[in-house]
């Protein structure tokens, strides 16, 4: 790795599919915005939420560009993880 970490990044969503479908361009611009290296992202088939990969320096800089992406600021999540990941 190039000193590196990636992150795999699993989120949830409330049941508030109104309040979502205006947030959903926000999010994506937001992840697109940051031209992450690793960066792959997209929803889970049944729309209950989705997944994103991403290198960054550290858990703390990964951890503070989750906390400041529209959909947990917007309070949409259920639930959220991020993870190390060992990229075999």
């Amino acid at each position: 790795m190039n000193g590196k970490i990636y992150f795999a990044y699993f989120y949830f969503m409330k049941n508030e599919p109104e309040k979502i479908q205006t947030v959903v361009p926000a999010h994506v611009a937001y992840w697109k915005g940051f031209d992450l290296k690793g960066y792959m992202g997209g929803r889970f088939a049944d729309f209950s939420g989705g997944l994103i990969t991403f290198e960054a320096e550290r858990m703390e800089k990964a951890t503070r560009i989750i906390m400041n992406e529209p959909f947990v600021v917007e309070n949409l999540l259920e639930n959220k993880w991020i993870k190390e990941w060992i990229v075999e």
